[in-house]
């Protein structure tokens, strides 16, 4: 059997809100396989967007330790974590974080560039996969000319434009209608099936729930269902 993509041992997270310290997470135990795509599905509070902000390298535990294709990735320098997490991990957030002065094209293609690829170059790779996602029409448009569910595409390009061996997504069909989401997951099953890659979406959208390999449900900081379907009594938000 191969080795997890991501391994999770006694992950816990504790916040401070004013005097009080609040756990949001207790003790998570989680294997992630590769060629997976695994849902994470809970009620807003549940500790979801923080599971996945520690899992990728972004939020530091407070207890516990997180392996990602072998690496202990909160035993790594600072510097040497920001560069593994560039060319293994592919994000995409509720914020779409595209940068207001550059066109599109460029925003999709800023991983590439970052590691030191030919601005050009980085450019037609990064059209490639707007072509995928239906917005190469809107390549030499900047940001503020986008509508939100386009804006989102060109962060889902952004996310899969350096071939990352895990891609980490929160609600990456929120703002887009049925066809549209349904092609953004077509796209990033394409990516989880394969032997060395995952793909990792926290959801609200009950549409998309068949395409899963597995779905996790997170309650209260804790894990309370891992399967291939999300329970009747687990479906509401």
């Amino acid at each position: 059997m191969n080795a997890p993509a991501i391994s999770v041992r006694g992950i816990a997270r504790d916040f401070q809100a004013g005097q009080q310290v609040i756990r949001v997470l207790h003790g998570i135990d989680l294997d992630v396989r590769p060629g997976e795509l695994t849902y994470l599905v809970g009620e807003s509070g549940s500790g979801k967007t923080t599971l996945i902000s520690i899992m990728c390298g972004i939020l530091f535990p407070t207890e516990g330790a997180v392996e990602v294709f072998g690496t202990d990735i909160y035993a790594l320098s600072d510097r040497a974590l920001v560069d593994f997490r560039l060319r293994n991990i592919g994000f995409i957030f509720q914020q779409y974080n595209l940068i207001p002065t550059i066109d599109a094209a460029s925003n999709a293609a800023v991983p590439l560039i970052a590691q030191g690829m030919d601005r050009l170059a980085a450019r037609d790779r990064a059209r490639e996969i707007m072509h995928a996602l239906n917005i190469a029409d809107q390549a030499d448009k900047l940001p503020s000319q986008l509508s939100g569910g386009q804006q989102q595409r060109v962060a889902i390009a952004r996310a899969l434009v350096h071939r990352p061996r895990l891609v980490v997504c929160d609600e990456p069909t929120a703002a887009l209608d049925a066809g549209s989401g349904r092609r953004v997951m077509d796209l990033l099953r394409e990516v989880a099936v394969a032997e060395d890659r995952s793909v990792i979406i926290v959801t609200h959208d009950n549409r998309i729930f068949d395409l899963a390999d597995r779905i996790l449900i997170l309650e209260d900081g804790r894990i309370t269902h891992d399967g291939t379907s999300v329970p009747a009594e687990g479906t509401s938000q």
